[in-house]
């Protein structure tokens, strides 16, 4: 694992040299090690197209387990009370996901382990979704917690050996926000309020974290790819 830095490098959005960097990791493995590339970032700055397009660059070195996975249930949110604040760090299995990724570090030969994913068309994790085979060097993941100082979330942090966040400017993020939770099906005025209220709330948690990140990836409104449908 890569221990945290005094001071975090910074790069300023460039897909071949992240894609180089991210191959060095791979190659890194062994057998018994596999490498861990964790994506961190508040939502909409366009974590999920990234480690997406890192996945596809490395053509089967990599595979992207997503911690939109361990998404609590709807109806285990409802019990709970917490479905009004979905996002928000409580309204995940931090745990789960820290053992699923301390088993992926370390494979057993002739195993291939089953993640879940998150299914945006129903709003709910879907187990088994996505299969890591035992030779498949390097597990890229992303999500908005993994840098988080909070119950269960630095022990997902322990089993990452590099942790990148990616910083896109507020205004452009933000607007990215709106227009997805519109095309999954909310009203204009509904996705403005939700992302005003729960996600601005879930990306000032997000943010603290910067500085304990190995590096930041810095998009502007100009060179953010544009989003395969995450955040």
């Amino acid at each position: 694992m890569t221990e945290t830095r005094s001071e975090t490098e910074t790069e300023t959005a460039h897909l071949p040299r992240l894609v180089e960097r991210a191959r060095r990791l791979a190659a890194s493995a062994t057998p018994a090690r596999r490498r861990l590339l964790g994506i961190a970032g508040p939502p909409g700055s366009g974590k999920s197209t990234l480690a997406a397009r890192l996945v596809a660059g490395l053509a089967g070195s990599a595979v992207l387990v997503p911690m939109d996975g361990f998404h609590l249930a709807e109806a285990e949110l409802r019990r709970l009370g917490r479905t009004d604040r979905k996002g928000a760090p409580d309204t995940f299995d931090a745990a789960g996901y820290a053992a699923l990724l301390a088993r992926l570090r370390s494979p057993a030969p002739d195993t291939t382990v089953y993640a879940p994913a998150f299914d945006r068309r129903i709003e709910e994790p879907v187990a088994g979704s996505v299969p890591v085979p035992p030779d498949v060097p390097l597990v890229v993941t992303e999500g908005n917690y993994l840098l988080l100082d909070g119950p269960s979330w630095p022990d997902a942090r322990k089993c990452l050996d590099e942790v990148w966040y990616v910083d896109l400017d507020d205004a452009e993020r933000v607007r990215r926000l709106v227009d997805r939770h519109a095309r999954f099906g909310k009203s204009r005025a509904h996705a403005e309020r939700f992302v005003r209220i729960s996600d601005e709330a879930n990306a000032r948690l997000v943010t603290a974290g910067r500085e304990r990140a190995d590096l930041v990836v810095r998009f502007g409104p100009d060179t953010a790819p544009e989003p395969y449908g995450g955040a």
